[in-house]
């Protein structure tokens, strides 16, 4: 895996391997990617099925509340799409968050920056375990079963962090969204949201099945680890 660019050079990069990125993600490599979502994607929900509808029942018995959550978001090409996760906040999150950001200025700055907060008050109990083993990221299988998603890619994002993309976001986003990706191996909550984007960049201009491979390896001792994770 080559070297991480740098954010400030992003976007001369962009301009020498946008053509080329677009390009070779029409060719039968991506054909092959597709097939092996599917397939992929098929097989783990019926092997991981008992221990998502586990998750789904503690959900549902921590709160009442409904057991998945759908977050609008952005994929390939700039189309949205609704995003599925276990739900991991109280019900009343959006209250509670604008709430939190209007009367604490440090968590208010946090989250203009990287849109994440290290504290986060609406998160419940069984949901911090779910977000700590990222296995609140499992019902996104079905996304990549219905080619909403890869298993590896940029992280689709929420319609307010377009802008941080900038000239980038054609770029990074012509492929498909991933449920992993360069990010989320190098630290995923560490990481500056410059540098999310840069690696976003790098892997839109240089994939390939083997990178992709070598991402999905590394995928799992960075999840065991619960490296970057919140």
């Amino acid at each position: 895996m080559s070297r991480f660019p740098d954010s400030q050079n992003l976007p001369a990069s962009l301009a020498l391997h946008m053509r080329a990125s677009r390009s070779e993600y029409s060719s039968m490599r991506s054909i092959v990617k597709r097939a092996i979502d599917i397939a992929a994607g098929v097989a783990l929900v019926l092997l991981l099925a008992p221990l998502m509808l586990l998750i789904a029942a503690l959900i549902r018995a921590g709160d009442g509340g409904p057991a998945l959550f759908k977050q609008p978001r952005i994929g390939r090409s700039g189309k949205g799409f609704r995003c599925l996760k276990f739900r991991t906040m109280a019900i009343n999150a959006d209250e509670a968050l604008q709430h939190l950001l209007a009367s604490d200025a440090v968590a208010a700055q946090e989250w203009a920056e990287s849109q994440k907060l290290t504290y986060d008050p609406r998160i419940t109990p069984v949901g911090a375990f779910l977000r700590r083993s990222s296995l609140d990221e499992l019902p996104q299988l079905f996304n990549i079963i219905a080619g909403e998603m890869s298993f590896v890619g940029p992280r689709p994002i929420v319609a307010a962090e377009r802008e941080r993309y900038g000239e980038a976001f054609s770029h990074c986003f012509s492929v498909p969204p991933g449920l992993t990706g360069l990010w989320q191996i190098s630290g995923r909550s560490d990481c500056s949201y410059a540098t999310r984007v840069s690696l976003d960049s790098q892997y839109a201009s240089e994939w390939h099945l083997l990178l992709d491979a070598k991402i999905l390896v590394k995928t799992v001792p960075a999840v065991l680890m619960q490296r970057g994770s919140r």
